[in-house]
């Protein structure tokens, strides 16, 4: 089993391009609401289906639906999907080996957000920070190396 974080910042192509960037990963997939072809049955082709009309679509423009960014084998994904871009209730860890390797990713993921508790080293960290970024999604690096560890 894989854990695959899905989340819905603020700008979601901006946010995950961006992510890619600092983070070196690759964006593998990406498509937009205005790519999408209207559901069958929709009610405007005489049908029920759930999906939004083709006006709907349309009105979403460059909205992104669906993007998978893989870093070393693993997925964080999105969407533009909600409505008021707010994410609330978790934040994505990334664990590093290197205290100067977490410090970089925090310096260039924090930039132009919030600051909750700078990089620093804790009682179980050799380096610890918790940051919402600029994009709205809540982030927290830790340094694990195993020296800190009973």
């Amino acid at each position: 089993m894989k854990i695959q974080p899905y989340i819905f910042p603020k700008n979601c192509e901006q946010a995950f391009r961006f992510y890619e960037e600092v983070l070196g990963g690759k964006i593998v997939e990406l498509h937009h609401f205005k790519d999408m072809p209207p559901q069958e049955g929709h009610e405007s082709t005489g049908g029920e289906g759930c999906g939004p009309s083709p006006e709907q679509l349309a009105a979403m423009g460059d909205k992104v639906m669906h993007v998978n960014l893989e870093i070393d084998g693993q997925s964080i994904m999105g969407s533009d999907g909600m409505e008021d871009g707010t994410v609330q209730g978790f934040k994505i860890n990334l664990n590093f080996t290197e205290v100067e390797q977490g410090k970089k990713v925090f310096e260039a993921l924090s930039r132009g957000g919030k600051v909750e508790m700078p990089f620093q080293e804790t009682f179980w960290s050799k380096g610890f920070a918790m940051f919402d970024d600029r994009f709205g999604v809540s982030w927290m690096i830790n340094v694990d190396d195993g020296s800190k560890r009973p």
